[in-house]
């Protein structure tokens, strides 16, 4: 069932909207409406109702993965908020790299991200060093301790989420698949790789420790 485009300003009907009297929504002219099982065309009632139960769904599945997470954390000695398991990661996926581009990537400013990379420095997860071409600019790495960390973390998520898969039925797991990757696709931008957005930002640096200065993705 495909959503109408609210975004459409040419209509010549509308609905009004449930939270504020006499505010006219758009729909377009040139889209028949969705039709129910039933054969009857869907009503906005019918979509607003489907759409919400589909973001009550996923933010349940959400807090689900939260939730494993959470439990992968606490499986290891060090002690890691999820924040500072994302920097990780990122940085497993493409160091060494530039602080700068580590915050543009988490989404926070350059501050929060040197106060994270403080924190993981300070329990042996996270090398910093200046950049050999600016020596203004810091470069971080993962310790051999940091990744162990990551290896560590991502697997027992990945083996919890294996058993949770494992307990639906073939016919349920074989739908999970589009249904996650429609989700995925549907986020577009929102869905960044981490190694594309520090292609983006230009924080790849060469790797100070590497020979030849060879950068951290190969």
């Amino acid at each position: 069932m495909r959503e109408p485009d609210l975004r459409v300003t040419k209509c010549g009907r509308g609905r009004t909207g449930g939270g504020r009297a006499g505010i006219t929504f758009p729909m377009p002219l040139d889209e028949a409406a969705p039709q129910q099982p039933s054969g009857r065309p869907a009503t906005w009632s019918d979509l607003d109702a489907e759409a919400e139960d589909v973001t009550v769904a996923v933010m349940t599945a959400s807090r689900l993965l939260i939730a494993v997470s959470a439990r992968a954390l606490s499986s290891i000695d060090e002690a890691v908020t999820l924040p500072q398991l994302r920097a990780l990661v990122v940085l497993e996926s493409c160091e060494p790299l530039k602080l700068a581009a580590l915050a543009t990537t988490l989404g926070v400013n350059p501050s929060t991200a040197m106060r994270m990379v403080d924190k993981l420095e300070g329990v042996g997860l996270v090398d910093r060093r200046a950049n050999p071409d600016n020596r203004r600019e810091v470069v971080l790495r993962l310790t051999p301790a940091g990744r162990d960390v990551v290896e560590q973390v991502l697997a027992h998520r990945r083996a919890e989420i294996r058993t949770l898969v494992g307990r639906l039925p073939a016919e349920q797991r074989e739908g999970l698949v589009p249904a996650l990757q429609a989700l995925i696709q549907a986020a577009g931008e929102l869905a960044v790789d981490p190694v594309h957005e520090v292609r983006l930002t230009g924080g790849l640096v060469p790797n100070p420790l590497a020979p030849g200065g060879r950068d951290g993705l190969g």
